[in-house]
């Protein structure tokens, strides 16, 4: 289903901010790119580049994954793309992806294309904010073939501590990018 709409973010050196008393959100602490050129609109059904761009952006952070509590996926409810997006987060995370809060928020917005990344950034930030993780709604039969100890947050936003979220945004050609955010100290602002 494809949406509209659009996201922004102000980036800007905590100094900066700071020292003019801007209300900060989040902190971006690290960011990963890959692209596995498998196929011009599908991705590669192992999830080999998904796992390399999460894996680049845990390193470029210099967290490990047990650190990550919630991730806003990439999530366009397609079998090839999510499949291959949740066997990335299970080899990445291993044993953690458990812990973990998995929601897509396009289950909401629709598509929104070029915007789509802005707006799940937002979102993820926001989590961060107010301790809610928004849901995957009309998640109502998940698939047999995938892991039914993951916590997709279905249908309902749950209440959780979010210190650290990673974005996954992908597109056409096989490129993809993650974004690591993390909670700001209380005296930040």
């Amino acid at each position: 289903v494809l949406g509209e709409g659009a996201g922004a973010l102000v980036l800007e050196e905590y100094e900066h901010a700071k020292a003019r008393g801007a209300k900060m959100y989040a902190e971006i602490i690290g960011g990963g790119m890959s692209s596995d050129a498998y196929h011009i609109t599908a991705p590669d059904p192992s999830g080999s580049g998904v796992v390399l761009v999460m894996r680049n952006a845990l390193r470029d952070a210099g967290i490990q994954p047990e650190d990550v509590d919630y991730i806003n996926t990439h999530g366009t409810s397609t079998p090839l793309g999510d499949g291959a997006e949740i066997k990335a987060i299970e080899t990445v995370f291993g044993e953690h992806a458990a812990k973990l809060n998995i929601s897509s928020t396009k289950s909401m917005t629709g598509h929104l294309l070029g915007g789509a990344g802005g707006i799940e950034a937002v979102a993820s930030i926001l989590a961060i904010q107010h301790g809610i993780v928004p849901p995957t709604i009309n998640l109502h039969t998940p698939d047999p073939e995938i892991n039914q100890a993951l916590n997709f947050t279905p249908n309902v936003a749950q209440k959780r501590e979010v210190n650290v979220a990673l974005s996954n945004t992908f597109g056409f050609g096989g490129h993809n990018t993650s974004v690591v955010f993390r909670k700001l100290p209380a005296e930040s602002n």
